[in-house]
């Protein structure tokens, strides 16, 4: 297989990942952004039998509930279990119908094969915890297990990453029509691949995990059918990081 761009373990190939995905190296991490099959767009198409191709310990899918309920015996086939799952809220949001809550999150569920203690996973970290002017009150029963001072700080310390995370849309400057910010997409990728492991994205849209993978000193593959996606995204890649002395 010919990548369509390759440059310090970061590979692009052009076509449908149906294709690719049996010949890849097993991922330690697989980051997917599947058309929803929920608009009008031409290349929003349901790409049915690609999650039984993915070879990887964990795998993180963006999604609308709709989706993940409408395809859920695609996805639960006893091959993959579901670890949890985080909100992405953005600023704006999409799917505005007078008739119904306005729609301004995406879901984003984590599934994993194997044991889950053999599965790489590392809490993600914030610095935004607040003192707290309250008393103590002793831990509910349903957090055992959960050590002081990981999951909420009471001294204004770090606390764990929360499972709603509150990220701006790339409105303004997207490439993509369903383009994912950075800042959505580090934290999965600090949380379930090692710095030397191993990225794939099959739905590759304009490359934001391939770019993500690229600061965090990761190897990454990413596919896509449309080629001026691919040539986005390769575009994106090739652009050095400044350092300033």
């Amino acid at each position: 297989m010919k990548p369509y761009f390759e440059h310090s373990g970061i590979a692009i190939y052009h076509g449908d990942c149906r294709e690719y995905l049996p010949n890849l190296p097993r991922a330690q991490c697989v980051i997917a952004d599947p058309p929803y099959a929920q608009t009008s767009l031409d290349w929003d198409v349901w790409q049915a039998g690609w999650i039984d191709l993915v070879a990887a310990d964990s795998l993180w899918v963006f999604g609308t509930m709709r989706m993940f309920v409408e395809r859920s015996s695609e996805f639960l086939t006893g091959k993959w279990r579901m670890a949890q799952d985080v909100v992405w809220e953005k600023h704006n949001g999409s799917g505005f119908q007078a008739d119904r809550f306005r729609r301004v999150h995406e879901s984003i569920a984590l599934f994993y094969q194997g044991a889950w203690s053999d599965v790489h996973h590392v809490p993600q970290m914030t610095q935004d915890a607040t003192r707290r002017q309250t008393r103590r009150k002793a831990r509910p029963a349903h957090m055992n297990g959960i050590r002081e001072g990981v999951y909420v700080s009471h001294d204004g310390g770090p606390r764990m990453m929360r499972s709603v995370l509150r990220v701006s849309s790339c409105h303004g400057y997207a490439e993509n029509e369903t383009q994912k910010p950075l800042g959505i997409v580090r934290p999965l990728l600090a949380y379930s691949c090692p710095p030397d492991g191993m990225v794939i994205d099959p739905f590759m849209g304009s490359g934001t995990t391939l770019v993500a993978a690229k600061e965090l000193g990761m190897s990454a593959i990413g596919i896509d059918r449309r080629e001026a996606q691919c040539e986005i995204a390769a575009r994106r890649l090739s652009q050095e990081v400044m350092v300033f002395a």
